[in-house]
């Protein structure tokens, strides 16, 4: 792994995404397409992200631990924390034009964009596990509990962990 190319593949995930893992799509195809990681690492450093304190754009700094250890998670670390650096000095010109309509409508269509990029990739990592109906039923059961946000995160991976352990 060429550690300057994956500083730049994080940088460029973190500067274009939106939200805590709307690096995840961008991450996902460019080091797949590179051998640089596997669907197991993604699924693994996002569980990670989900249970640890903190933004949940950190799963990406696991994901970075995975690849490359120290160095993968100390690289992707200064790769995540420059755009939101950047975004500061872009925050001024936005507080004067963020009620044109033009930009009202390229944000939400930014955010629309994220959305529909992140589904195939969801579906991608799912495939990874295998499925048939234990799957199935874990992975609804997830969504649906995580769309109520009545049940924090870590109460759905450890219960979905027990379930899939019981019906191993």
């Amino acid at each position: 792994m060429n550690p300057l190319v994956y500083f730049w593949l994080a940088f460029k995930a973190s500067l274009f995404s939106t939200s805590g893992t709307g690096n995840l799509p961008s991450m996902h195809d460019d080091l797949l397409a590179r051998g640089w990681a596997t669907d197991r690492q993604f699924a693994e450093s996002l569980a990670v992200g989900q249970v640890s304190p903190g933004p949940s754009g950190l799963w990406v700094i696991s994901l970075g631990y995975l690849i490359d250890g120290l160095r993968g998670a100390l690289l992707t670390l200064v790769a995540i924390t420059l755009p939101p650096l950047l975004i500061l000095a872009v925050e001024r010109l936005y507080r004067r034009v963020k009620h044109h309509p033009a930009v009202e409508g390229f944000v939400r269509g930014l955010g629309l964009a994220v959305v529909g990029i992140f589904i195939p990739v969801l579906f991608r990592i799912l495939a990874s596990a295998g499925w048939d109906i234990k799957t199935f039923v874990i992975t609804a059961a997830a969504i649906v509990a995580g769309a109520t946000r009545r049940v924090p995160v870590i109460v759905v991976l450890i219960v979905a962990g027990v379930v899939s352990a019981l019906l191993g």
